[in-house]
């Protein structure tokens, strides 16, 4: 099992930049797609960026062009950097960790972090 770690978040005013950092430990951080997700108070967690083993990224329609989503195997770290911040982006924001399938079989399953908040607020 994969153990994951958020930090980062914190109070920001509009338009301004945070950086969420993901530690993920306990697994081979390589084989997992991974994702961070948002749940604002009082709505369902709604995806907000992915990125898979293989790079490949793909962004909820309300951050694209704002938020960019990295990975860096060497440091089992997965990122996401967050500029020009609105007060509808405030929410606990929460690491995803999703294995391949082929590696399912052989103990590797998904996982969540504890969350970071983030506030967007003047």
């Amino acid at each position: 099992q994969v153990q994951l770690v958020e930090s980062g978040g914190g109070l920001v005013q509009p338009g301004g930049s945070l950086r969420l950092s993901c530690a993920a430990s306990g697994s081979i951080f390589s084989i997992y797609n991974m994702g961070w997700y948002r749940q604002a108070p009082g709505k369902q967690r709604d995806l907000v960026a992915v990125i898979s083993t293989s790079g490949n990224t793909n962004y909820a329609d309300s951050v694209k062009g704002r938020f960019t989503i990295s990975r860096d195997n060497a440091k089992n770290t997965v990122y996401l950097q967050m500029n020009s911040l609105k007060p509808e982006d405030t929410a606990v924001y929460y690491c995803h960790a999703e294995p391949l399938a082929g590696w399912g079989p052989l103990g590797a399953m998904d996982a969540w972090g504890q969350g970071t908040l983030v506030t967007v607020s003047s």
